[in-house]
C-alpha cells in the first residue's frame, strides 16, 4: 500500500497576497477511492497540479506514484480537427480499438470519432476524454469534475467503473455520484483540512452533527461569558470597595470600626481580588474555547430571484419538432412539450439528443441571441413562444468570459452593487472582483452567469446545465431558492439530486 504524504505544505499563485494552501498536512493512501470536496477556488484543482509537480510550493509532497489526469487540454487550433485527430495530439501512442471499446462501454457510437472536433457536445468530448485515459495504462488517476457535461446513463457507467478501482482523487460536486463510488472524503474546509473514511453522505451527517454541536456550544459559552463579565463586574465592585476601607478610618462617621478590624478587611479584600482573577481567567478560558468553534461552519445565505409573470398561461409550446445538421444528423425528432407559467421542467437524455439545440431553438424564436452552432441547421414542426416573453439564460459554455467583471455587469446592464453582493452570497472573496475573468475558476465563471441569471427580471429561465463546476454549497443554496421563489424555468442538468428536487417534471429527450 502507498501513501501520499503531505506536510507544511504553502503554496501562493504568483501576483496574489493569499495563500491557497498554508502549513498544510495529511496523508493518504492510494487504494482510498478518495472524494475531494471544497468550495469553488479552494484550491482543489491546484493541488492536483502540485501533484503533478507542475507548479513550485514550499513544504513536501512526497509519493512514488504516477499520475493520470483529466481533463486533457485541447488547444484552440485542435477544435477544427476531426476529434479521432485532436486524440492523436493528446496521447499519440493510443491504440484505436482500445478507444472504441472504451466509447462502446459508455454507449457512444464510435462514429463520433470522423466528426469535427468542435461539432461534438460538451458531453461527447467529456466522453471522448475519459476514452482515452481508460485506454491508458494507468496507475492513479487524477479526476478532476469528470461528471461535467456527462448524461445521466454515462454518469452511471463512470461510477460503476471508478467502483471496481484499486485507487484515485476525484473531484466532484455531484452528491449522488460521489455516493456511489468514494470510500473516503479530503475536505477544503473553510478554515482546515479533513480526511474521513465514508462517502458524501456519510461526512454531510457528521458535519451536520459536529456543526450543530458548536452551534449549541457557542450558545452555551456565551451566555457563560455574559454571567462570567457580570460576576467579574460585581466582585471588582466589592473588592475595590473593600480595598479603599483597608486604611484608615473616621471614628465618628465609622463608630462601630476599631484598629482590630484592619486584618479582616485586608483578608476580605484579598480574597475579593483573588475571586475577581479566577472569573477573569475563567472567563478567558471559556472566550479562548469559544474562539475555537464554528470555524468551518457553511451557512449559506439565501439568494433572492425576481421573477416575472406573464399574461399568458403557456409561455411555450413544441410541437412535433425536429432539428438536424447538415441535412443527415437529427438531434431532435418529433419533440412535443408545453412550459406553463410555474412549471420547472428539467430535461434529461443521452449526450447529442439536442438538449442544448433546443434552448438555442427557444432563444432564437424568442429574437434573442442564440450563439452559433456549427454545421447547416434545418428543422421541422412548429415552436411557439409567447409574445413579449423575457428570458434569462445560463450558458453551459463560460469560454465568452473575459476581461474585467465590471464591464461585463455593464454588458448584462445590472447594478453593480447588486452583483457583487450576490457574488458574495455565493462565496465570491472580495479579492475575485479585481482579478480579470479569465482567471476565474470554471466555478467561479459559473457563478458570474448565475448571478447575472438571478438579478435579471424574466419569465422564463433557461439554464443550459449550470451546476458544471458549481460547488455542493451553492448547488443546495439554488435548491433552496427556486423551491422558494417558483420561477419558471426550462433547463438541462444531469444532478440527479438536484433535479429531483426542483422539478416539477422531467422531460426525457430522445433522438
Amino acid at each position: 500500500m502507498a501513501e501520499i504524504q503531505v506536510s507544511g505544505l504553502t503554496f501562493c499563485y504568483e501576483g496574489s497576497s493569499d495563500n491557497i494552501f498554508e502549513d498544510v498536512s495529511f496523508r493518504i493512501d492510494t487504494d482510498w477511492r478518495l472524494g475531494f470536496i471544497g468550495r469553488n477556488g479552494k484550491g482543489k484543482t491546484t493541488f492536483l497540479k502540485l501533484l503533478l509537480g507542475q507548479e513550485e510550493y514550499k513544504g513536501s509532497i512526497l509519493t512514488k506514484m504516477e499520475f493520470d489526469y483529466i481533463p486533457f487540454p485541447v488547444r484552440e487550433e485542435w477544435k477544427t480537427l476531426t476529434a479521432i485527430e485532436v486524440a492523436e495530439h493528446i496521447w499519440p501512442e493510443y491504440e484505436f480499438w482500445k478507444l472504441c471499446r472504451e466509447l462502446e462501454l459508455m454507449q457512444s457510437d464510435s462514429e463520433m470519432l470522423m466528426r469535427p472536433y468542435e461539432t461534438l457536445s460538451y458531453g461527447e468530448r467529456t466522453k471522448l476524454m475519459l476514452a482515452l485515459l481508460f485506454s491508458k495504462e494507468h496507475s492513479f488517476l487524477l479526476l478532476d469534475e469528470p461528471t461535467n457535461h456527462l448524461d445521466m446513463p454515462t454518469r452511471e457507467l463512470l461510477a460503476g467503473y471508478l467502483k471496481k478501482k484499486k485507487g484515485f482523487i476525484l473531484i466532484s460536486h455531484d452528491r449522488w455520484f460521489l455516493n456511489q463510488c468514494i470510500d473516503h472524503v479530503l475536505v477544503l474546509n473553510r478554515k482546515t483540512i479533513t480526511v474521513e473514511k465514508g462517502n458524501f453522505d456519510s461526512w454531510w451527517e457528521n458535519k451536520q452533527r459536529q456543526d450543530a454541536f458548536e452551534l449549541a456550544q457557542n450558545q452555551k459559552l456565551k451566555k457563560e461569558i455574559s454571567a462570567l463579565e457580570e460576576s467579574a463586574r460585581r466582585a471588582a465592585k466589592w473588592a475595590d470597595k473593600a480595598e479603599s476601607t483597608k486604611i484608615g478610618f473616621d471614628p465618628i462617621k465609622e463608630h462601630d470600626r476599631s484598629m482590630g478590624s484592619r486584618a479582616y478587611i485586608g483578608e476580605k479584600s484579598r480574597r475579593m481580588q483573588q475571586r475577581r482573577k479566577n472569573l477573569e481567567r475563567r472567563q478567558q478560558g471559556a472566550a479562548e474555547e469559544k474562539r475555537g468553534l464554528l470555524k468551518d461552519l457553511e451557512v449559506p445565505p439565501t439568494l433572492k430571484l425576481m421573477p416575472l409573470v406573464h399574461h399568458k398561461e403557456t409561455y411555450l409550446r413544441i410541437n412535433d419538432f425536429s432539428y438536424s445538421y447538415d441535412g443527415k444528423r437529427e438531434v431532435l425528432h418529433k419533440l412535443r412539450l408545453e412550459v406553463k407559467q410555474g412549471e420547472r421542467i428539467v430535461l434529461w437524455g443521452k449526450n447529442g439528443c439536442g438538449k442544448s439545440t433546443l434552448l438555442h431553438a427557444v432563444l432564437a424564436a424568442a429574437g434573442m441571441e442564440a450563439g452559433s452552432l456549427a454545421g447547416t441547421v434545418t428543422s421541422s414542426g412548429s415552436l411557439e413562444v409567447a409574445s413579449g416573453l423575457k428570458i434569462s439564460y445560463v450558458s453551459q459554455d463560460t469560454s465568452f468570459l473575459h476581461g474585467s467583471l465590471e464591464d461585463y455587469i455593464n454588458q448584462m446592464g445590472v447594478e453593480e452593487s447588486l452583483m457583487k453582493a450576490v457574488l458574495r452570497q455565493l462565496d465570491f472573496g472580495r479579492e475575485q472582483f479585481e482579478k480579470p475573468l479569465e482567471c476565474y475558476s470554471e466555478g467561479q465563471k459559473k457563478k458570474v452567469l448565475i448571478a447575472g441569471s438571478l438579478l435579471t427580471q424574466a419569465h422564463l429561465y433557461l439554464w443550459d446545465e449550470p451546476l458544471n463546476y458549481i460547488d455542493v454549497f451553492s448547488r443546495m443554496q439554488l435548491e433552496e431558492l427556486i423551491l422558494k421563489m417558483k420561477p419558471t424555468m426550462l433547463l438541462v442538468e444531469h444532478d440527479r439530486i438536484f433535479s429531483e428536487k426542483i422539478a416539477t417534471q422531467i422531460a426525457q429527450v430522445f433522438v
